[in-house]
């Protein structure tokens, strides 16, 4: 071999060693795969492990399936081509995962049925639709903005017969509608629902099965607290559950609420099998902030 050559030689060696070293530190840096099953069905979203999974949405959700978590939610599904909603689903149930909620814009509920009739029941046709192909059970509806012409109470009938509408569309199809209380004060100001009392009170007036309450931790600790007996009191309606620390909306240990306590509580006392939707950001940046989601739900799962 001559001089050129070795070296050359010797540069595809080395360009070899530093890759393999690359991938072993990449490989070291990544959360590690853990069979053991979390006790509750936890739902991550697409982008939480996007540097760890990569940017492709059937790996990330592998990857969430290789870390113990058996469900996975995606607010915009019903936005994303219907070829890949059918991968999705097929991807999850081969994991033997749950579909969580995916969201359907109504419109505004609180306007007079006359005008809203037709535009709902065409929505949630198309939600349908969606949930077959990821099989889904549940959506997210909000009922829109308050009206600042109308009596709250007028509103209140117009938003009941509305979703009696949708109701009627999407419970011979098995798809519950769940409804969010939002807060006002550091997310979304002038909505209509708020809190979970108001949100019973319209399900047990609208009184069907494709009408629950989705009673989501991190607003209602801001608009009302009183976490555990708000649920207890509204439990009946309450069908999905999602999760989010206060101040800052990331994942539990970060903020005020006492999520081990909640989780023990949902699966001691209740008995909850549904899914709990991980709705919120990450508290640190990359792999690292990646991982410190998967160890705050072991630690707070450890009950």
């Amino acid at each position: 071999m001559d001089r050129r050559d070795f070296m050359k030689a010797g540069a595809v060696a080395g360009a070899a060693a530093m890759s393999f070293t690359a991938m072993r530190a990449a490989a070291a840096d990544a959360p590690k795969p853990n069979a053991a099953k979390f006790k509750l069905k936890y739902a991550p979203h697409f982008g939480m492990f996007r540097n760890s999974a990569g940017n492709d949405p059937l790996d990330q959700i592998q990857f969430g399936a290789d870390q113990g978590f058996t469900a996975w939610e995606d607010n915009g599904m019903g936005g994303k081509p219907a070829d890949l909603q059918e991968k999705i689903g097929q991807k999850m149930t081969q994991l033997g995962m749950t579909m969580g909620v995916f969201v359907t814009g109504l419109g505004s509920l609180v306007n007079p049925p006359k005008d809203t009739k037709d535009g709902i029941v065409k929505k949630a046709r198309a939600a349908i639709e969606t949930a077959k192909r990821v099989n889904a059970k549940w959506t997210t509806v909000v009922p829109g903005r308050y009206s600042e012409k109308l009596e709250m109470a007028y509103q209140t009938a117009h938003v009941v017969d509305n979703l009696r509408f949708a109701a009627e569309v999407l419970e011979p199809a098995g798809l519950v509608m769940v409804l969010e209380s939002l807060n006002w004060w550091a997310n979304h100001p002038g909505l209509f629902l708020t809190k979970i009392p108001q949100a019973y009170e319209i399900c047990r007036a609208v009184n069907s099965p494709s009408c629950k309450i989705l009673d989501d931790l991190y607003h209602q600790q801001i608009s009302e607290g009183n976490l555990i007996p708000n649920m207890e009191m509204a439990w009946s309606e309450i069908g999905y559950i999602q999760i989010g620390d206060n101040p800052g909306r990331k994942e539990p240990t970060t903020g005020e609420i006492n999520y081990r306590n909640i989780f023990q509580w949902l699966h001691e006392v209740k008995k909850y099998d549904g899914v709990l939707g991980m709705e919120h950001g990450n508290s640190k940046p990359g792999k690292e902030g990646e991982q410190a989601v998967i160890d705050a739900y072991r630690a707070c799962d450890d009950f």
